[in-house]
């Protein structure tokens, strides 16, 4: 079992995300993330209490807001194709901050490295030439969640743990 921290994008933008991704993956090749898999990670705590990250997120305030999907890239030391903002919008980096606090003072160790604010949408991908235009997306951010990710033969499987309203 394996726990983490993220944003869930609503039904309809997670469908667009997955439809984009399979046209996306024509030119790329990889591995489409499935729709219901679709989020942005916040902290990823690995095999670790629940219980104690569940009582860092409720000490976490944050605002509500807009997460525009901006631009798609492919990262070649991932292999991976993301869509995200152009820039991390403020209330997003605020909210990963208050996260991170509250996770450092209950000793979870994180990585030490600055957060990009991306959803992975295929992995094991390869350059292409080009993507193909992202759709119109609204993704609300209104709350983030713990979710408890468990490794088997079939892929992962994933759980919502808590919510945690802004």
């Amino acid at each position: 079992m394996r726990i983490f921290f993220a944003l869930w994008p609503p039904a309809e933008t997670a469908r667009a995300l997955a439809g984009w991704a399979r046209e996306a993956q024509r030119s790329t090749g990889g591995s489409p993330t499935q729709e219901g898999k679709i989020h942005l990670t916040l902290a990823f705590l690995g095999d670790a209490d629940s219980a104690k990250a569940i009582d860092a997120a409720k000490s976490v305030q944050g605002k509500t807001h807009s997460l525009p999907i901006e631009q798609a890239r492919y990262w070649r030391d991932n292999r991976i194709v993301w869509a995200g903002p152009r820039e991390t919008p403020p209330p997003l980096l605020e909210l990963f901050k208050r996260l991170e606090l509250q996770l450092y003072k209950r000793d979870f160790i994180l990585e030490r490295r600055p957060f990009a604010a991306h959803v992975t949408l295929i992995r094991k991908a390869r350059a292409a030439q080009s993507l193909p235009p992202l759709p119109a997306l609204d993704w609300p951010v209104r709350e983030f969640v713990l979710v408890r990710s468990t490794l088997s033969s079939a892929g992962s499987a994933y759980e919502v743990l808590g919510r945690f309203a802004l």
